[in-house]
């Protein structure tokens, strides 16, 4: 059985108890369920108040529902949407009653937006738009997101892809005219510009640094240094809570501690880590090697000391600032001055009172400003995304460089490079990725 034979449904809202619930179905099935439960069809489109009943006919609640038959729904199936009270004895009945419907089933994570998929109501990239969206941590990201879902890099793909295409049937047109003289010539050469056109737009495209790609990640910063240097507090007062255990014996922290921070709309994960010394203790041995793991991979290590940076242990090539903490048990501001690098800033703070941090989160605004730059009109947000459009520019490049070798030879290329962008919008050739960037879909989605 094809699995588009069969309806799913899934509870697309937040978990019970909730003030309102809503039930997606989508499949054919959808429109004899919404029948079944509500004694009718409802006029298509239009938010309709219906008394949902069970199969002995004894009421289950007072919902509102939608029905939209496809093809013109989200997924392209005939779709209904409940809207329930999100009572968990509402909903654990609900879903009861669908389950034991003919033909369906519980939605798999991220079938609704796969099946919109394949029934071509948005292409791959879109796809992938929505789930940046749905995992949106800050103002950017969402703005990002929000433009990938909206076609931005799909559109284009799908203009560059039309004119490849065009381009190939010119240079296939010399070949077919190759003993009419000069009609090769006439129709090589403009597929030539045009290629070079092309290749010109998309270089520019990847030449964008990433910076898409690295707002969808997030910066990484780890708060590194020896026991008791109070890494646990700072990072409590940069989150504004309670996230760490703090205490005045040495090797509290024996694990990675993470938190999400949301920096003038930049995603910055701040990451706690055990004190780097020597112990026996195999426990806090494990914690020793993860912070120094963790922060080899940062893209920006805050080393926290008391007085000065005898003990630090550069785990990284990437920059290292110096945070000097308990400032406020200082005798003078000169106490325990640290000396280091010019291109390494220092900070001094109190992280139990809060004195100075202000300064550390206003650095930290602008180093992910510059590490972020500006992304308002990136295109590429996927590691995914870059590498096809890479092997597409690649054998564009190939295609100007044979041709003087045969006409036939720059044809193929330009066949690869539409196949490029066909894998890049998810029309051709993308079966095995399909379950990999699917399933990181939430349920009902």
């Amino acid at each position: 059985m094809h699995p588009h034979d069969q309806t799913i449904f899934a509870l697309s809202s937040g978990r019970p108890p909730s003030a309102i619930a809503i039930v997606r179905l989508s499949g054919v099935g959808a429109g004899p369920a919404l029948q079944t439960l509500t004694g009718k069809l409802p006029p298509p489109r239009l938010a309709t108040r219906a008394l949902l009943r069970d199969d002995r006919g004894d009421p289950i609640d007072d919902a509102v529902v939608l029905w939209f038959p496809g093809p013109a729904s989200a997924t392209g199936e005939d779709v209904a949407e409940l809207h329930v009270h999100g009572s968990r004895a509402v909903i654990t009945t609900l879903v009861s009653l669908l389950s034991a419907m003919p033909q369906m089933r519980a939605a798999d994570r991220g079938e609704f937006t796969r099946r919109a998929f394949e029934n071509g109501k948005i292409d791959l990239t879109e796809a992938e738009g929505l789930d940046d969206l749905i995992h949106a941590d800050t103002d950017r990201q969402r703005r990002q997101a929000l433009r990938q879902l909206k076609g931005l890099l799909g559109d284009k793909a799908r203009s560059w892809r039309d004119q490849i295409i065009q381009a190939a049937a010119l240079i296939e047109a010399g070949i077919d005219f190759a003993d009419e003289g000069d009609v090769p010539a006439e129709l090589i050469a403009p597929a030539l510009a045009w290629i070079r056109q092309l290749l010109a737009e998309i270089e520019e495209v990847l030449a964008a640094q990433g910076r898409a790609e690295r707002l969808r990640d997030g910066l990484t910063v780890v708060i590194a240094g020896p026991p008791n240097a109070g890494k646990s507090t700072l990072m409590n007062q940069l989150a504004r809570r309670e996230v760490a255990i703090v205490s005045p014996h040495a090797g509290t922290t024996r694990d990675l501690i993470e938190v999400a921070l949301d920096l003038d709309g930049y995603p910055v994960t701040v990451i706690d880590t055990a004190g780097i010394r020597q112990t026996d203790d195999p426990v806090e041995q494990e914690g020793v090697r993860r912070a120094r793991d963790r922060a080899a991979q940062a893209d920006l290590v805050l080393w926290l000391t008391e007085d000065d940076q005898a003990e630090l242990e550069r785990q990284t090539d990437g920059p290292i600032w110096f945070v000097r903490n308990k400032i406020d048990l200082m005798i003078t501001e000169q106490s325990g001055a640290i000396s280091v690098s010019p291109e390494s800033p220092v900070f001094a703070i109190s992280a139990r009172s809060g004195a100075g941090t202000s300064d550390l989160l206003e650095a930290l605004v602008g180093v992910a400003r510059d590490y972020f730059g500006s992304t308002e009109h990136g295109l590429i947000t996927r590691e995914r995304q870059r590498t096809l459009l890479s092997e597409t520019a690649a054998a564009l490049r190939r295609s100007i460089a044979v041709v003087d070798l045969g006409e036939e030879l720059a044809a193929e290329e330009l066949r690869i490079a539409a196949l490029a962008l066909g894998r890049l919008l998810g029309r051709v050739d993308v079966e095995d990725l399909l379950d990999v960037i699917f399933r990181e879909f939430c349920i009902g989605k």
